[in-house]
């Protein structure tokens, strides 16, 4: 099958979880939409990549896309998908947090047009009756009980919800009212655990104007292999920012990617259409140890994130290493020049006696070589990195980076 439309492409690449338009076909006439981007943390996730990429294929085909910065509503704090309250947050703090988010979102959208707010220009001087009886006032108390993220947190073992969170949900439907008067929204996307404040929005709208709007949430990814939620590593979260993770482990983490979930990956995170997973998928199924799915990923999505020079050069110290599921997605450390306390320091021995004496029993392997020496020499280094492992067993392997 071809696919020739918008509604069709989103359907085979599995973007589309919940929506309030009964027939996908509506998605096919470009409008305006909107997407809210929290401003939690300096930097967005992989998690957050998704949602962006999703905007960019709306936005190709000629929907006008409106970001929205959370500056006011990451003031209150988002319960969707939290199962504790958020800290609350600093103004100073959330100010620093949308200038590196801004800049991120800037690089995803190369090339295409988008308007970018920030909900705090309209939120911070908004009156508290005037907020009452404009919004509150039509939103029933049984509607917001059953909610989702309510009833998880208000349900046996829940850690409860305050009355600012309760409330986030008609902050943000108040966020799509605004846009609809203001910038002609009828759209909001966001991740599903996002759909029961959409809904806020696409209800208020009916309720004052009398007018059609609608809210289109994609599926929540997961690893097919593990169960978990997608964006996590050993380490932590898999972040955007080459501060908080280097190019290198971020093109690890997609090299990474579990065989049973590449070609999902493939779908969202990637530009390459219908026929060339297709053809990609054949052929990574042919020789699966080449790993070719997981090499077209890795370097598509860094690219995307990182540009053309950081993805070449983490792509050749993968080269260099070896991209076989002995090296991929394994931890990166810092190396000190003596083998016996790196040993101790990656976990690959309980002490220095123990490390002595895996090295004289040929125990220990550089770059997959046996070795008894006790220091490290710069040819052990192939771009900064090397593999060091304990033992035959390939899980035993950590890779290290030159100080």
């Amino acid at each position: 099958m071809t696919i020739v439309t918008l509604s069709e492409e989103l359907q085979w690449r599995g973007l589309i979880k919940d929506k309030t338009f009964s027939d996908n076909n509506w998605l096919d006439k470009p409008r305006v939409f909107y997407l809210g981007i929290d401003a939690s943390s300096d930097s967005l996730t992989v998690g957050n990549l998704a949602i962006i990429i999703l905007a960019r294929r709306l936005a190709d085909v000629g929907w006008k896309a409106v970001m929205v910065m959370g500056g006011g509503t990451s003031l209150v704090g988002d319960p969707g998908g939290k199962t504790e309250e958020r800290q609350l947050m600093s103004r100073e703090t959330i100010v620093n947090n949308i200038k590196g988010v801004k800049t991120q979102v800037t690089k995803l959208f190369s090339g295409e047009e988008y308007i970018m707010l920030d909900n705090y220009d309209w939120l911070a001087g908004l009156k508290y009756v005037d907020f009452l009886r404009e919004v509150g006032k039509h939103f029933s108390m049984t509607e917001l009980m059953h909610r989702d993220f309510v009833t998880e947190r208000m349900g046996k073992g829940g850690a409860g919800i305050s009355y600012a969170e309760f409330s986030y949900s008609l902050v943000q439907g108040y966020d799509f009212w605004h846009l609809y008067n203001k910038h002609n929204v009828t759209m909001q996307i966001g991740g599903s655990d996002q759909w029961g404040n959409l809904l806020s929005g696409v209800s208020l709208i009916r309720k004052k104007e009398g007018k059609e709007a609608h809210a289109l949430s994609m599926p929540l990814i997961v690893n097919k292999t593990t169960g978990q939620k997608f964006g996590k590593s050993e380490s932590g979260a898999i972040w955007l920012d080459e501060k908080k993770t280097s190019p290198h482990d971020f093109y690890q983490f997609w090299l990474s990617t579990d065989d049973d979930s590449v070609e999902d990956y493939l779908k969202i995170f990637t530009e390459l259409n219908k026929v060339e997973i297709v053809k990609l998928m054949q052929e990574f199924k042919s020789d699966k140890k080449a790993r070719i799915a997981q090499k077209n990923l890795a370097y598509k999505v860094t690219k995307l994130v990182h540009g053309q020079k950081a993805t070449e050069q983490a792509e050749k110290a993968a080269e260099a290493l070896g991209s076989s599921t002995e090296t991929t997605g394994l931890k990166i450390t810092n190396a000190t020049a003596d083998i016996v306390e790196t040993l101790v320091k990656v976990g690959l021995a309980s002490s220095k006696t123990e490390a002595r004496q895996l090295l004289a029993s040929g125990g220990v392997y550089i770059n997959g070589k046996q070795t008894t020496k006790t220091a490290f020499e710069t040819s052990d280094f192939q771009d900064g990195l090397l593999k060091l492992r304990r033992g035959k067993t390939l899980k035993n392997t950590v890779i290290v980076k030159q100080k």
